[in-house]
């Protein structure tokens, strides 16, 4: 039976989703899946988490793990295919062809038409209960075996309390389940001291891989979205204001540091999103709080140096379905008891992965003369050593902590 998004719901759910991101709207399709009630719920509307800009690079092991779950019928069909980057520095390009060293690549795929697919197939196909545009919602009783959530209804105004027993926190890092950890809970931040500005270019990619621009002024990134839109990241200054960048200014930036000889000029087009990214990554351990279990950004974020945000949220959420399903359905809690340990496994590869990926991106243009050598030593190495290049393969494609 398909659900209105904004149906009366019964006052108990075995299982109550904060947050319609991947990550939960993906644990909700694997409990309705196996057969088990859950409710979502979400403070934005359906419109808007269909639309919200977000990373576009899966990797292949997300994407099987989608599909092995009946989730990627049409990102199978849509999304692009890469298997090489391209880095350019000191005026010249060096491809990198990971699909060679590894017979995997990455799919691109915008998030805001993975978020489409998880919640028409969880709404609309698969029966789940979904509410959105729900306010002050509040987490009661944890700690005991039957917690329960409460939240105001967006249409009625009312207050609803729904008894479960599990939450699961996929509301981001501002939302409401990360103010309710206790204060053994231990939030480990790493502060990148740089800032990206982040752009949408109505323009045509001018590559048919992404590009990695490592130079003096800052780093530059590219990374096709679609055949007429191009995402570009800048660095700038930590807080830097984007009104800061006029067009010409982006453009004349974006040429610069991503330019290489034997290479056409960057094809411009208008700047349809223009925000500011201060780099800094956090862990939040234990994932877990009783019967509350964190998943994807609301446990750790790690910054777009390396595209693996998307990536950490899936495999939270397979994890985390997968043991709510064997819990609830069979009793064992085996899944459940070893939750964050497993996830946080993978979280920490990623985490040491992107700081030294951010050395390569930013040690160039730190002013440190040091950071900038051991930054070209590496790039060096990656190219001149199978070794190195298939260990930085490996960490690119999440292929070495495979779920």
């Amino acid at each position: 039976m398909t659900s209105h998004p904004n149906s009366t719901a019964p006052t108990r759910f075995p299982v109550v989703v904060v947050g319609a991101g991947p990550a939960g709207l993906t644990i909700g399709n694997i409990l309705r899946a196996a057969g088990v009630d859950c409710l979502v719920l979400e403070a934005e509307t359906r419109a808007f988490i269909e639309q919200r800009p977000r990373a576009g690079v899966i990797e292949e092991w997300a994407v099987r793990g989608l599909e092995r779950r009946g989730l990627a019928n049409t990102l199978l069909e849509r999304a692009q295919l890469h298997t090489e980057c391209e880095f350019r520095f000191a005026g010249d390009r060096f491809r990198f062809s990971y699909g060679e060293l590894t017979g995997q690549h990455h799919f691109v795929y915008p998030q805001p038409l993975l978020v489409t697919d998880l919640v028409r197939e969880y709404a609309d196909v698969r029966g789940g209960e979904i509410r959105f545009g729900v306010q002050d919602i509040e987490l009661h009783d944890l700690e005991s075996p039957r917690p329960s959530v409460s939240y105001t209804d967006a249409e009625t105004g009312q207050r609803q309390s729904v008894e479960c027993e599990f939450v699961a926190g996929c509301d981001g890092a501002r939302g409401v389940t990360r103010t309710v950890l206790p204060p053994t809970t231990t939030v480990s931040r790493h502060d990148y001291g740089v800032g990206w500005l982040a752009l949408l270019a109505e323009a045509p990619p001018s590559s048919d891989c992404v590009l990695f621009g490592v130079h003096p002024h800052g780093f530059a990134g590219h990374m096709a979205r679609s055949p007429e839109v191009t995402r570009y990241y800048l660095e700038c200054p930590p807080g830097d204001d984007p009104e800061n960048w006029s067009h010409e200014r982006v453009w004349s930036e974006l040429q610069l540091r991503l330019r290489a000889d034997g290479t056409p000029p960057l094809t411009e087009g208008p700047l349809i999103e223009k925000r500011v990214l201060d780099m800094h990554n956090y862990v939040v351990e234990p994932m877990t709080f009783g019967r509350l279990f964190l998943a994807g950004d609301a446990a750790h974020l790690t910054a777009p140096i390396a595209a693996k945000g998307v990536n950490l949220a899936l495999h939270d959420a397979f994890l985390l379905g997968d043991a709510l399903v064997a819990y609830l359905g069979k009793g064992d809690g085996s899944g459940l008891d070893g939750y964050s340990e497993s996830c946080l496994r993978r979280v920490w590869d990623y985490q040491e992965f992107s700081q030294w990926l951010s050395e390569v991106y930013h040690g160039t243009s730190s002013g440190d003369e040091y950071r900038a050598g051991t930054t070209f030593a590496r790039l060096r190495r990656l190219f001149t050593s199978p070794a190195a290049a298939a260990a930085f393969a490996e960490q690119y494609l999440g292929t070495a902590s495979a779920y």
